[in-house]
């Protein structure tokens, strides 16, 4: 397959940090990226029109799979809640494709620009970036993970100014691993979620081990799949400092139940918190009891 080899040079001191004046290499195979914003385009198209037919051909398995476990764990219906959501799908109209590769059955193209999600206000650049999944000869929508720079003000000048060092890190390379199709999970006793403040980190977490998550410098929340149940519940997670970070940015993981009565705040039931300057485990686990106590606090009570 034949592939265009971006090479960019600056002159010696453009950029602070760059090694004789390099700027490194950055890898676009042009053919592959055509394929995959084909994909992408129409599933985005499905996804603004809710066309679940097209929205289930353009959607890798395992992706259907784990979209369907995050509905039911909120309680929700499949798939009538599914378009439910608040933003709109980025275009790629715009923005520069840094990196767009392939590897077995995997595939990562790494994007540019302001990322426009429909909300309004001023839109900086940061980093878009969507997976694929190569399914019986047609590539498949997997993720898209949305990466903000504004905690790393320095990766975004020099990728601005040309300097692709930054996404030549691993972490954005296909890695020829075609996700596991998650086990479907029927729904939740109880609606529980995680959140996740991780400037310059990236935190992988699991609960009562079959809700998979990750995070990559972001403040976010996701539901845990599965729900959380009464009793003892179980919580992994790990931690990495990314490229551009200085390792002493603060990091906040917790866990929130979510009460089903309308203007109950959600509670609090783990936390694991780190204030800047602070030392952060790069490995950590713990629990959570959902006792009566925690239930009358669900119910207002």
């Amino acid at each position: 397959m034949r592939k265009v080899i971006v090479q960019l040079l600056v002159v010696v001191g453009m950029l602070s940090g760059l090694s004789e004046g390099l700027i490194a290499q950055a890898e676009v195979d042009a053919r592959l990226q055509a394929k995959l914003e084909v994909t992408y385009v129409q599933w985005r198209d499905a996804m603004i029109k809710k066309n679940y037919q097209r929205w289930a051909f353009y959607t890798a398995s395992h992706r259907k799979i784990a979209i369907k476990n995050r509905i039911v764990s909120e309680k929700k219906a499949f798939p009538g809640t599914l378009f439910s959501v608040p933003v709109v799908p980025p275009t790629l109209k715009g923005l520069k494709a840094l990196r767009v590769s392939s590897r077995g059955a995997t595939a990562t193209a790494v994007y540019f620009g302001k990322i426009d999600f429909g909300v309004g206000g001023d839109i900086p650049e940061n980093l878009l970036v969507v997976t694929y999944v190569n399914e019986a000869g047609m590539w498949k929508y997997s993720e898209v993970d949305f990466i903000r720079l504004n905690e790393l003000k320095d990766v975004r000048a020099q990728l601005k100014a040309g300097n692709l060092k930054y996404v030549n890190q691993a972490a954005f390379a296909p890695d020829g691993k075609v996700p596991v199709k998650p086990i479907e999970v029927r729904g939740a006793q109880y609606i529980a979620k995680v959140y996740v403040f991780c400037p310059g980190r990236e935190v992988r977490m699991k609960v009562n081990k079959v809700s998979d998550h990750r995070f990559q410098n972001t403040k976010m929340s996701e539901v845990v799949i599965g729900g959380a149940h009464q009793g003892l519940n179980e919580v992994q997670f790990s931690t990495k400092a990314l490229e551009g970070s200085t390792g002493k940015e603060a990091l906040s993981i917790r866990v929130y139940m979510m009460s089903a009565i309308p203007g109950v705040a959600p509670v609090k039931v783990y936390e694991y918190q780190v204030p800047a300057e602070g030392v952060v485990k790069p490995f950590g686990s713990g629990n959570f009891m959902v006792d009566e106590k925690i239930l009358k606090k669900m119910n207002g009570k």
